[in-house]
């Protein structure tokens, strides 16, 4: 797997419930772009319209060596999945408080690109500040082992 982007704010965000690997649809030179490392997870998320699922917010830059530049950088992007994936997403993003973010986007062993999506429920503000109190305890504990190691 070679990693292209990883949606680190979405970890900070959000408690994942469960992760899906989905294919892309990509067009013209989008793969090139990605392969140059030229996308953007940020505020990316998926939804269900119409049996199918749509990826929003997904920012993949122009190619670089190329004069067309006509494909819109920021567009939807229809990801694919088997139609039992589907019909479980649709269930589970009717219940409330739950929704569908991006959080990894890759090549996998075959060259293909795929996007990993999870099934996500929106951290509180005590949630994320204990996040960062245990992460921050961690950090100092990693430190002290290697003082005392020295």
């Amino acid at each position: 797997m070679k990693l292209i982007v990883q949606n680190k704010k979405a970890r900070h965000e959000y408690h994942f419930l469960e992760t899906l690997e989905a294919g892309i649809s990509l067009r013209g030179t989008e793969v090139k772009s990605l392969r140059e490392g030229r996308a953007n997870l940020r505020d990316s998320y998926a939804y269900v319209r119409d049996g199918e699922v749509f990826l929003r917010g997904l920012h993949i830059s122009a190619y670089s060596h190329t004069s067309d530049r006509n494909l819109v950088p920021d567009r939807e992007r229809k990801l694919l999945l088997n139609k039992r994936e589907i019909q479980k997403l649709i269930g589970k993003t009717q219940e409330k408080g739950l929704t569908l973010v991006a959080t990894k986007l890759y090549f996998n062993e075959r060259g293909v690109a795929k996007v990993e999506i999870a099934l996500a429920r929106g951290k509180k503000t005590y949630d994320k500040r204990q996040d960062m109190a245990e992460r921050d305890a961690r950090r100092d504990v990693e430190r002290a082992m290697k003082e005392k190691r020295r």
